[in-house]
């Protein structure tokens, strides 16, 4: 009997018990958990390594971006009626053969968008605006002005042309008539090509007559502010993509 007796004590020494089986079911389930969420840990540090290894081109790339399409300074609406008081003043300011006609309001929506989508163009590019009226181009300049660009504004071409040989420009915008002088914008493309200074012209005047023909020194003429910063953009594209 004690035998017998003690046999069964052992075996129930050796039966786990329900206590037992709960602690290890426990750990087990705890185990699988944290395995579980290594995967996730290794994802937030490997993240956290990319984003501070890139850090410093991220910020470089997307700041000036999100900087220029709000700075349209401005944002779209406020830029759409600087194009607005664009189109007044120089609807004003031209004889009647030479005014540009009315712009409609999805050719006006078209050149915003385009202005907002090449933000990354225009940053840091540099305009030389020469004109005797310098608050007739007021809102264009401070359009550009708006979307990241350095607009400088002179009155002659005795003042710009100083600057130009200092100083390199993407883009130098004139007026044909100035002081008196039906012919100064044409006169001062003369004096560029005498002076080798390489830097595309502009014209934007509210007395341009297309039929009458473009001197072939001039990228492009125009009496219209959309079509100026269409100009504007097409030539930044040009500018960008040489410096490659």
């Amino acid at each position: 009997m004690q035998k017998f007796a003690g046999s069964v004590e052992l075996r129930e020494l050796r039966a786990p018990t329900a206590s037992t089986l709960d602690d290890a079911q426990v750990q087990e389930a705890l185990w699988i958990k944290l395995i579980g969420t290594v995967p996730a840990i290794l994802w937030v540090a490997f993240a956290s390594v990319v984003y501070f290894t890139l850090r410093g081109t991220i910020v470089q790339r997307l700041v000036p971006r999100v900087t220029a399409v709000r700075a349209l300074g401005i944002e779209v609406e406020i830029a759409g009626e600087l194009l607005a008081e664009a189109e007044s003043r120089s609807s004003q300011s031209g004889e009647n053969e030479g005014r540009p006609p009315p712009v409609r309001t999805s050719t006006r929506r078209a050149a915003l968008g385009r202005l907002e989508h090449a933000a990354d163009l225009l940053q840091g590019g540099r305009i030389l605006w020469v004109d005797d009226h310098p608050q007739s181009v007021a809102p264009l300049a401070q359009l550009f002005r708006g979307a990241g660009m350095a607009v400088e504004l002179t009155l002659s071409t005795d003042e710009a042309m100083p600057l130009l040989r200092r100083q390199p420009y993407d883009i130098l915008i004139s007026d044909i008539d100035r002081d008196g002088d039906s012919q100064a914008g044409i006169a001062m493309l003369r004096v560029l090509e005498n002076d080798r200074v390489p830097v595309p012209v502009l014209i934007y005047t509210g007395n341009f007559v297309p039929e009458r023909g473009v001197d072939r020194r001039i990228f492009a003429a125009t009496t219209s502010p959309v079509e100026l910063v269409h100009y504007v953009i097409d030539l930044m594209e040009r500018a960008r993509l040489t410096s490659l």
